[in-house]
């Protein structure tokens, strides 16, 4: 059986180093087999790059893949459109959410392409970005676009 809550550990191990540094904390780590493949985080801010979300992060870093059809991808965040996409074209089966209590983003269409959604509504994920949002609301508007 999977330690969803030892891989989402790892994710927000990310999602605190990016909120650390300045930035917006959403982690994300990719498994293959129970080893983590890759590890990333937000770096929007840190890079100056409007697609360094943490899953883009994550996915970058795991470099070139065969295939993606046997990982899962965990993320501290529901993955907003940009992810989302990412993660249905590269038909990644399970996505492992930590909350999406502040963020709601494509669950609904991630499950519509056959992809398995599991949200683990994890407090520590919950709390950060809570805090995140209400010390940096800028951030978090540029970062969701509003």
């Amino acid at each position: 059986m999977t330690d969803h809550a030892t891989f989402m550990a790892k994710a927000y191990d990310q999602a605190f180093e990016s909120y650390k540094s300045g930035g917006v904390p959403v982690g994300s780590v990719l498994v293959r087999a129970g080893e983590i493949v890759s590890a990333g985080h937000n770096q929007r801010v840190q890079q100056s790059d409007p697609i360094a979300h943490g899953e883009m992060d994550c996915l970058r870093k795991a470099g070139r893949q065969r295939s993606y059809r046997d990982t899962v991808i965990y993320t501290t965040l529901s993955p907003c459109m940009m992810c989302t996409g990412t993660i249905i074209l590269f038909k990644i089966p399970t996505v492992v959410i930590g909350e999406c209590v502040n963020f709601g983003g494509n669950e609904q269409l991630l499950r519509d392409h056959g992809i398995d959604v599991i949200d683990l509504n994890d407090p520590s994920c919950i709390d950060l970005m809570a805090r995140f949002i209400r010390e940096r609301p800028d951030i978090w508007n540029e970062d969701i676009a509003e």
